[in-house]
């Protein structure tokens, strides 16, 4: 039974990037899995991916190029104003501009560099690196 399917896919993506495969198969499937991995699309931590429907419900077959040294949720998922992510950037990320948080925010979405250009907060879920 799981418990937290985004921690799950987290870790399928980092453990199939360490053994070096080129794909992987992420089941169960929900919006907010999508959502982030099209973020993680657009930063170029990940190739293309493709859902596909099944008699047992969808999974997405994601394509991995190499990009992630790491990757992870963060729990618990903190509320965030948008004075507040430099804390949080020395917590998960190794260094100044390298890596990204994922935050969920009300416009969906998006890397904490989006959300303080927007000047706008949300609830911390993952990072990446």
């Amino acid at each position: 039974m799981l418990n937290d399917p985004l921690a799950n896919v987290m870790s399928l993506i980092l453990n199939n990037e360490l053994i070096g495969k080129s794909e992987c198969m992420i089941k169960p499937v929900s919006g907010t899995i999508k959502e982030l991995l099209k973020v993680m699309k657009e930063n170029n931590y990940i190739g293309d991916f493709k859902e596909t429907e099944d008699s047992r419900g969808n999974y997405i077959k994601l394509i991995l190029v190499g990009n992630i040294n790491k990757c992870g949720v963060i729990k618990p998922r903190y509320s965030v104003r948008n004075n507040e992510f430099e804390k949080f950037e020395r917590r998960y990320l190794p260094a100044k501009d390298l890596g990204i948080l994922f935050v969920s925010t009300t416009k969906g979405i998006m890397t904490h560099y989006d959300v303080k250009s927007r000047k706008i907060g949300g609830k911390l879920l993952a990072y990446c690196y």
